[in-house]
């Protein structure tokens, strides 16, 4: 894809319900930071440049994507005053001017390129702005996304929604997409006259409505869009993260007699033709040649075999 494309990462919560010390986007899945999988991901998907929004542990975070060579500017909200107010924290990003702008979540580490590029799609083909949803078993809580005539008209808390809109399926997963010509106008229109009187990026559908603007909204895996709150959905989202590790590498050649007994590292090399046996464990750094075999209760890292 052509259009040039800045991706802004809000990594700026506190993550209180983590109960940790470590900033929320920090803890590791596949022994990387979320923030860092949510970045590669917007890399592979053509982004341009990436924008992190920092706050709470701003100058660990800084430090720790410095390390694991995320390439990234780095924006501080000052005061937590909504998602709104964290993406106008890297306005000096947006108004360098970028064709696509895209808004994700630093706690959402298995959002996939594909979903990324689908959003991208439709801000080429003249939407304003689109928004990524999903179909959970239960909607319960979740924020529906009500459709007509093809487009977007409204994103309705679950609270505020009637009897026929709580029916709806289609829920608002959070990552959204921009017309980057239009990303600061928006903003700008976006008020706080809600319960919090904090600024909500979500607001941002009714304002490009109220303009004449188009408004789209796509579906993707609920998985995609996991954001992670607690341990355990950390845990979850780990499981979910080296499952779907073990069947591409599996589908690339590699053998895995007990594939829930493996447990792969975000850098783990397997070349095809490589057989694993039962519980074996990938630490960092570590790359197998074609053919070879690991015992099972096999601990590795640096080392390339």
């Amino acid at each position: 894809m052509s259009r040039s494309c800045l991706t802004i990462i809000l990594a700026a919560g506190q993550g209180t319900r983590m109960k940790s010390n470590v900033p929320k986007v920090l803890h590791p899945v596949g022994g990387l930071p979320m923030v860092a999988h949510v970045s590669r991901c917007a890399d592979m998907a053509g982004s341009s440049a990436t924008a992190i929004v920092i706050g709470h542990g701003g100058d660990l975070v800084r430090d720790t994507l410095a390390k694991a060579g995320v390439d990234a500017t780095f924006h501080v909200q000052e005061k937590q005053m909504g998602t709104a107010d964290a993406v106008n924290a890297a306005r000096v990003a947006i108004d360098k001017g970028y064709d696509d702008v895209l808004v994700l979540f630093g706690d959402t580490p298995l959002v996939l390129p594909e979903t990324l590029e689908k959003a991208r799609a439709e801000l080429a083909a003249g939407s304003a702005v689109c928004v990524v949803g999903f179909r959970p078993a239960d909607p319960t809580g979740y924020g529906r996304l009500l459709e007509a005539d093809g487009q977007l008209i409204a994103i309705r808390e679950h609270k505020d929604a009637t009897e026929d809109e709580r029916k709806v399926t289609f829920c608002n997963g959070g990552l959204m997409a921009f017309n980057g010509s239009m990303i600061g106008k928006l903003i700008d229109r976006i008020g706080n006259d809600n319960a919090k009187g904090e600024f909500y990026m979500t607001d941002a559908v009714e304002v490009a409505r109220s303009l004449g603007l188009t408004v789209t909204a796509i579906e993707a895996p609920e998985e995609h869009v996991l954001g992670v709150n607690t341990r355990v959905e950390l845990a979850q989202a780990e499981s979910l993260w080296q499952e779907r590790q073990r069947r591409t590498m599996m589908l690339a050649g590699v053998s895995m007699q007990a594939p829930e007994t493996v447990f792969l590292h975000h850098d783990t090399h397997l070349a095809p033709g490589v057989v694993l046996e039962p519980q074996v464990f990938f630490g960092p750094d570590v790359s197998v040649g074609a053919g070879t075999r690991i015992r099972a209760y096999s601990h590795l890292e640096g080392a390339k075999i």
